[in-house]
Formats: structure tokens, C-alpha cells, sequence
């Protein structure tokens, strides 16, 4: 295995570790709970690790959080989308802006959809079909607003050099 893909094996690893000892602050919405640490950390996957670390990132601390009782299925999608949607548009464009965007649709928009399926048909659980988008936009809103105050911070102070898969 490549050194640089352990580096980030390694730091999906501890962003979902992160992920998971987060997991307290969660507001609940309806059947849904807003997990606004999980937002910021898939952003901070997808700018810094790209799309199918984010992905990993964000299956990985959903799982954990289910088999911990701290998380519900509806965890799985919105995460999921939201974390790998984010990562592919930085991946492709290098614009933060974007990869906030991705983040906010794709956990907002696309995961709360997703989570419609996984309600009613995994958790027999009644609801309309855009029921969860309201809840994912604003559990997602608010990691993306510290995702926006983070990453640049991180960036002067340099620490968001140990990401880097070049990095020593």
C-alpha cells in the first residue's frame, strides 16, 4: 500500500472517530436527529481527502453511531450524499463555495429524499416525501457554516498541510 493512501485511510479513520465523539451534540427533528458536527466533518473529508474518503468517512461514523444507539438509519443516506457530493465537486473544481453547496444538497436536498425511502420502507415509518429535507438543511447548514470559519483557519494555521497526501 502507498504510504500517501494509509495517510488517508488514516485520517478518514480519525475524522469518523471525531465523527462518532461528536455525536452527543445532535438536535432533534421529527423522527430524524441533526448531527451538525457530522456536516463539518464530511466537508473537511471531502476538501481534504476527496469524494470516496468523505464517502468511507461518513459510512463509517453513521455505523458506529447506529450500533452505539446514537444514530438512526436515517444517518446512512443523508451523510453519505452529502459527503461524497461535496468532495466531487472540490475534487473537480477546487472551490470551497462548491463543495459547501454539495454538502447542503446532497445531505439537504438528495439524502433528505433518500431518507423518505429509508423510513418508510426500512423503519416503516410514515411520512411525505420531502419530510426530512427541512430537518437534513438545517443539521447540514449549520456544519457548513463551521466548516466556512473552519477550514480557512486551519488553513493559515497550517494545519490543514497534514491532509495533504504529499505531506512528510
Amino acid at each position: 500500500m502507498q504510504k500517501q493512501n494509509l495517510r488517508k485511510i488514516i485520517l478518514t479513520a480519525v475524522l469518523a472517530a471525531a465523527a462518532v465523539a461528536l455525536s452527543p451534540l445532535s438536535i432533534p427533528v421529527g423522527a430524524s436527529k441533526c448531527f451538525p458536527a457530522q456536516h463539518l466533518i464530511n466537508i473537511l473529508s471531502g476538501v481534504f481527502l476527496g469524494p470516496w474518503y468523505a464517502l468511507a468517512q461518513a459510512f463509517t461514523a453513521s455505523l458506529c453511531r447506529n450500533l452505539m444507539g446514537t444514530g438512526t438509519l436515517l444517518a446512512f443516506p443523508g451523510s453519505m450524499i452529502g459527503a461524497f457530493l461535496c468532495g466531487l465537486l472540490f475534487s473537480k473544481t477546487r472551490r470551497l463555495p462548491l463543495a459547501y453547496i454539495g454538502e447542503l444538497f446532497g445531505t439537504g436536498v438528495l439524502g433528505g429524499i433518500a431518507a423518505f425511502f429509508v423510513a418508510s420502507l426500512v423503519m416503516n415509518k410514515e411520512a411525505a416525501f420531502f419530510a426530512y429535507v427541512p430537518a437534513f438543511l438545517i443539521s447540514s447548514l449549520g456544519g457548513t457554516v463551521l466548516a466556512a470559519a473552519l477550514i480557512p483557519a486551519l488553513r493559515k494555521a497550517g494545519v490543514a498541510q497534514l491532509f495533504r497526501a504529499d505531506a512528510q
